[in-house]
């Protein structure tokens, strides 16, 4: 939430949802002391206990102990407390399902991911069995869900629980599916609905603070970061960039289109040209230096550098993140799409860094999409 506006009048409740947001978020990047939340922050010791104490006596925060050194009375660290809320994020995959319990803090409690072939399944049964898979996750995690996420290899309209998924190129039986109405309510908390590649690119938050971020699995997408802040678009469409046009007259794509990136450079596109039956073996080529493995990868790599240098030349950020099936294969890929990048976009430098997540990327980034809204309205940890 922004600070109140100074040509507005600041209702006191607006001023303390603010103040508390501050501190909690002050609190994700490591345990402090109310006193050194205060200095940081510029609130009064008393005003920082004020509105955390209630949150300590919830079991939301813990107390660590006290510090030694410096002077005057050791403080006592404030943290997100081992037992506290915890978020949910799930991404439903074409072939897969893999979710996340993380804490507010960003510390994964638990992991799960199935394999499940989504392309026969409706709506229904998609986002049913995902919300059985999640619900037993997290009776195991055995701690409070403060609100959950689902992000889906599509682009979305919305992103609450009446969210809408549009086109799906790779799920044409979810086209038109809400996800949140299907999902439904994970622990009575609402569910934040989103694409899994714009949300994946909040997972990558400490990697750089302005990015482009490209992620592969059946097809290709992306996220656009400036500020530390995923750019979703006037409809919540931007980072599509697996549609970006390489060939005018090329292969054609289940968007309607022809000539798209993922068309060379998704994972279908890649294993078939080198003739591999899967990543695991396409890595193992590779590895091995297997000549159609190399130029298979580098037509590829090629193809996705046109793409991005695309992209750069409209939005013009210095780093790219590959992640998503791109992570095995970064080391060798990442140079091939960086320099025909450079080849576009000469006086330009970019950095192109490989994920360290991989594939878990978009459950991770949904979940911090869900303590990032927690802390916008922090009442919620206080709320039954």
């Amino acid at each position: 939430m922004p600070p109140p506006s100074a040509s507005a009048p600041v209702r006191s409740a607006e001023l303390r949802r603010h103040n508390l947001g501050l501190l909690l978020g002050r609190l994700r990047g490591e345990p402090s002391s109310r006193a050194a939340l205060a200095g940081t922050t510029g609130l009064t010791r008393g005003t920082v206990a004020s509105l955390l104490d209630p949150l300590v006596s919830a079991g939301v925060l813990a107390e660590g102990p006290p510090s030694r050194g410096g002077v005057g009375r050791p403080g006592r660290p404030l943290r997100f407390a081992p037992a506290g809320p915890v978020a949910v994020g799930v991404s439903v995959e074409v072939d897969a399902l893999v979710a996340c319990v993380v804490g507010l803090d960003g510390g994964v409690v638990r992991r799960m991911h199935r394999r499940r072939e989504h392309r026969t399944m409706d709506a229904a049964e998609v986002f049913g069995r995902a919300a059985r898979d999640v619900r037993a996750l997290c009776e195991r995690a055995g701690r409070p869900v403060v609100g959950a996420g689902v992000a889906v290899p599509a682009p979305v309209r919305g992103t609450g629980p009446d969210a809408e998924m549009l086109r799906a190129p790779n799920l044409p039986l979810l086209a038109g599916a809400r996800p949140g109405e299907l999902f439904g309510r994970v622990a009575g908390r609402p569910v934040v609905v989103g694409n899994e590649a714009t949300l994946g690119a909040l997972a990558h938050l400490g990697v750089a603070s302005d990015f482009v971020y490209v992620s592969a699995g059946i097809g290709i997408g992306g996220g656009i970061v400036v500020g530390g802040r995923v750019l979703p678009g006037a409809a919540g469409l931007a980072g599509e960039i697996g549609h970006v046009v390489v060939e005018r007259d090329g292969r054609p794509c289940g968007c309607g289109g022809t000539g798209c990136v993922e068309q060379y450079a998704g994972l279908p596109a890649l294993l078939a040209d080198a003739g591999a039956d899967g990543l695991p073996a396409l890595r193992s080529a590779v590895r091995a230096g297997e000549p159609v493995a190399l130029a298979a990868l580098e037509r590829a790599g090629t193809a996705l550098g046109a793409a991005l240098a695309s992209v750069l030349n409209v939005v013009d950020l210095p780093a790219v993140v590959l992640g998503g099936s791109f992570t095995p294969l970064g080391d060798r890929l990442a140079p091939v799409v960086r320099a025909e990048i450079l080849r576009r976009r000469p006086s330009a430098g970019v950095e192109v860094l490989v994920s360290g997540h991989g594939r878990p990327a978009a459950a991770l980034g949904t979940a911090r999409a869900v303590t990032d809204r927690v802390l916008d309205d922090p009442d919620l940890l206080l709320r039954p």
